[in-house]
């Protein structure tokens, strides 16, 4: 039943790689398409499902620090990895981001699919903790030890991230009480509807299957990792932390998905191994169609 509900979400990427290999609507559509959906229509879904969110609920409150948990503990452990097994920054990026990033289209399209409006309320609040954490991780691992990685800096990257400041936004609005009045909540859903399936479709657009001759071992242990234990460890953080129902569904889920596709620009905007990265991206998100099902269904039921 996991299957036959999550096809359809598979089916989108499918059709966006098709689309693309087809030359459809022309090869300039898809980096408009992804620049609007990132600028304007996710960080509408993102507000819209962060201004009324019951933040301050206790479930929420270990929600936010399960997440930070799970993400920190797979950090460490690559550090210690890399030590044990040196590597340049310009690989080390790729493979930590591989490991602790999430395909955020996919994870919100399988929570709205499996918990509908509460799911995808739960899933913005693990995305305003998450994405800020795992983009100054990105950063620190795709730079050498004394370079970029200075408070300032980051905080430069940090103010130029539309998601980041999507979140806070609206965290702010559901601290403050004010909602969004005067039908801008309305206005917002009706922007956020084009996201998922936009998202979606730009994902498949971007898969590089050229990228998977190479390096083989790194994709396959990284793959294993994101894909099987990140989800493993999440459900023993959301067991240990008394996260039940809907929170820990959101942990779950995007601790099991695909890496962002994302991770490929920031890698190529660092000088890091690009090539290495488009192959952790696309052969993640192939396994993903097996994994996502058999994971949710051994650690959900």
């Amino acid at each position: 039943m996991l299957f036959f509900t999550i096809w359809p979400i598979f089916a989108l990427i499918c059709l966006g790689y098709v689309l693309v290999r087809s030359g459809f609507p022309n090869p300039g559509f898809w980096p408009a398409a992804e620049r609007i959906n990132y600028f304007i229509f996710f960080p509408a879904l993102l507000v819209s499902s962060l201004a009324d969110a019951p933040i301050r609920d206790p479930q929420v409150l270990r929600l936010g620090c399960a997440t930070v948990a799970t993400i920190l503990i797979a950090a460490l452990a690559l550090t210690l990895i890399r030590r044990a097994y040196p590597m340049p920054a310009a690989r080390f990026g790729p493979v930590l981001q591989g490991s602790v990033r999430f395909n955020t289209y996919l994870g919100l399209a399988i929570l709205a699919t499996l918990a509908g409006p509460v799911g995808i309320e739960r899933a913005a609040i693990y995305l305003a903790i998450a994405v800020p954490l795992v983009n100054v991780l990105s950063v620190m691992a795709l730079t050498e030890a004394g370079h970029g990685r200075t408070p300032l800096a980051m905080l430069r990257t940090m103010a130029r991230n539309p998601l980041i400041l999507a979140c806070l936004g609206g965290i702010a609005l559901a601290l403050t009480g004010w909602g969004l009045p005067f039908g801008t909540g309305r206005f917002l859903e009706l922007i956020a509807q084009a996201s998922l399936p936009l998202g979606l479709l730009c994902v498949g657009a971007a898969l590089q299957p050229t990228t998977l001759h190479r390096d083989g071992l790194t994709l396959a242990a990284t793959g294993a990792l994101r894909l099987l234990l990140m989800p493993f460890l999440a459900a023993l953080i959301a067991r240990a932390v008394g996260l039940s129902g809907a929170e820990a569904l959101v942990l779950v889920v995007f601790s099991a998905i695909p890496t962002a596709p994302t991770s490929y620009v920031l890698t190529q905007q660092m000088n890091g191994d690009g090539t290495l990265m488009a192959g952790i991206v696309t052969s993640q998100t192939i396994a993903g169609i097996a994994t996502i099902p058999l994971v949710l269904w051994v650690l959900t039921i």
